[in-house]
């Protein structure tokens, strides 16, 4: 089963097209950042936002992942008991409605994270890209939304490829204060 209909028209599908390259996507304005969230709430999509601005220890993104997504009381609180997660959330057996068209991770303020923590926040991308590609190899779409304040922020590829600007901020240009 795939996670896309390969007969339908998907050039105005725009999960389609933020999946199409990467499962992990950077903003940096929020309008754009809000009017994505608003087509893919639109389409069915559910979505759960993260605060990261607050996140200054890895303790911090494992309180607020494993409350927003339900995860057990038995949760490690550690990366490797995050992965274990995610293949969990991945089978829907927490924190992924079945009936939504797919689930949608943002995270907003990011920079705090990686500038704090930067290994674990490009384990948690790496992560959750991962995990996307798995569920896309049983029919379901999970991607990871992340906006950054800080314009020029960069990260090594995840699961495999690399962390990209969306569509209308891909330029360096059009990440510049107007």
């Amino acid at each position: 089963m795939a996670a896309f209909d390969a007969e339908a028209d998907l050039s105005g599908d725009l999960a389609f097209r933020l999946m199409s390259n990467t499962p992990v996507t950077l903003f940096w304005r929020t309008s754009i950042l809000d009017r994505t969230i608003g087509w893919l709430r639109d389409h069915g999509y559910q979505v759960i936002h993260l605060d990261a601005s607050g996140w200054t220890t890895e303790e911090a993104m494992h309180r607020d992942m494993a409350t927003v997504l339900g995860f057990p009381g038995y949760y490690g609180h550690n990366l490797d008991a995050l992965n274990d997660c995610m293949r969990d959330v991945v089978s829907q057996e927490y924190g992924w409605t079945p009936e939504a068209a797919g689930l949608v991770l943002v995270l907003t303020g990011y920079d705090t994270f990686a500038t704090h923590c930067p290994r674990s926040a490009q384990i948690v991308l790496d992560t959750m890209a991962r995990h996307s590609r798995r569920a896309s190899l049983i029919g379901r779409r999970l991607m990871c939304l992340v906006q950054s304040n800080d314009p020029q922020i960069r990260f090594q590829p995840v699961g495999a490829v690399p962390a990209l600007w969306n569509d209308a901020e891909w330029a360096d240009a059009n990440r510049r204060p107007d």
